[in-house]
């Protein structure tokens, strides 16, 4: 088969496509013919080590951990009856070697889903991105630790960097339970995509002042916030944080410090939330991967311009360009199509 490799860390170029062997699943593993791959910033990252140059944990790494396309053979003790079946797979490279930037892979069978009649688009984009956004979502005390319909009504969610993929994920997410969301933008080409995934409301942080906007639509303050930049929107969330609001950090701002005034947010008794979606508890994982499936086969969470979340497809070939426009910070939704569909 073919597969993106590394053997070394650093810079996109360290990725080759090479022949492997198909792998053969082990005793509670499927391998899945994997159709498409998708990227996130966790992907490149990874591939990026310290800067040293050191190779993986087990000297080769094929990385992405999201894709999707059908059962081909299951280890012992899995369920022959999956072969054949359309699936999402997420988490595939997290402590493992096989990730999804090749022909095949294999993930324990807990790790793949039913995708039904479902695009593998839509199946590569589900992993990172929308379970980081469940979790965003479902964290606070006030909030729920399930979405379906009607789950957040009455609720409003702040969604700071609206057009990213976790921003739209929490779009779609909050939209469907039917919160009302507030996202922001830094441009009206974004302010575009934030609409198109479901946004209630968008404000342009580059030509408004986002805390009288919000202020404006929700006096008392918001109930969530969704943030991707942390210290620098630290003084916004502080003064739009609602009673027993919580702020949920999915990303780290380039290391930068957060620095948090004490007595203003022991008022309202605010709440900052750090998410890994790694090492999420497993109930609260288990609940994204059965809420977020179910999202997808009612035919509510999308990918595409439609949805806010333009696609750009790279054949496998070009994996290494690939993890290079998402290091880049493309806007939309980043995949590799690793096989014929």
């Amino acid at each position: 088969m073919k597969a993106a490799v590394y053997h070394r860390t650093g810079d996109p170029s360290v990725l080759e496509v090479v022949d492997r062997p198909v792998p053969e699943p082990g005793p509670g593993e499927v391998l899945v013919r994997v159709a498409v791959s998708g990227v996130n910033p966790t992907d490149w990252k990874a591939r990026q080590g310290d800067g040293s140059g050191a190779p993986p944990g087990q000297g080769w790494q094929i990385p992405n951990q999201d894709g999707a396309g059908i059962i081909e053979t299951v280890g012992t003790g899995v369920d022959a009856k999956l072969v054949g079946e359309r699936v999402w797979i997420w988490e595939a490279a997290w402590q493992r070697q096989w990730g999804t930037a090749a022909e095949y892979t294999v993930v324990p069978a807990r790790q793949v889903v039913r995708l039904g009649a479902a695009s593998f688009d839509l199946g590569a984009s589900l992993g990172i991105p929308f379970l980081t956004a469940h979790r965003c979502l479902t964290v606070g005390e006030t909030m729920p630790d399930r979405l379906d319909v009607g789950a957040l009504t009455g609720r409003t969610v702040l969604v700071q960097g609206g057009a990213g993929a976790v921003g739209n994920a929490a779009i779609q997410l909050g939209r469907w339970a039917d919160a009302t969301v507030i996202a922001t933008v830094s441009s009206a080409e974004k302010a575009q995509l934030a609409v198109a995934a479901g946004a209630s409301h968008v404000i342009n942080y580059r030509d408004e002042d986002v805390v009288a906007e919000i202020r404006k639509i929700v006096p008392d303050g918001v109930d969530a916030i969704v943030e991707v930049a942390a210290a620098k929107n630290a003084e916004i969330d502080r003064q739009v944080i609602g009673a027993n609001g919580a702020v949920a950090v999915y990303a780290d701002d380039d290391g930068e410090k957060l620095t948090l005034p004490v007595r203003p947010l022991m008022g309202p008794n605010a709440r900052w939330q750090f998410v890994m979606v790694y090492t999420l508890p497993p109930v609260a994982k288990a609940h994204a991967v059965t809420d977020v499936a179910a999202g997808a086969a009612a035919g509510v969470l999308r990918v595409g311009i439609d949805a806010g979340l333009p696609l750009h497809h790279y054949p496998l070939a070009e994996a290494a360009d690939a993890h290079a426009a998402v290091q880049n910070s493309a806007v939309g939704k980043v995949l590799v199509v690793t096989s014929e569909q």
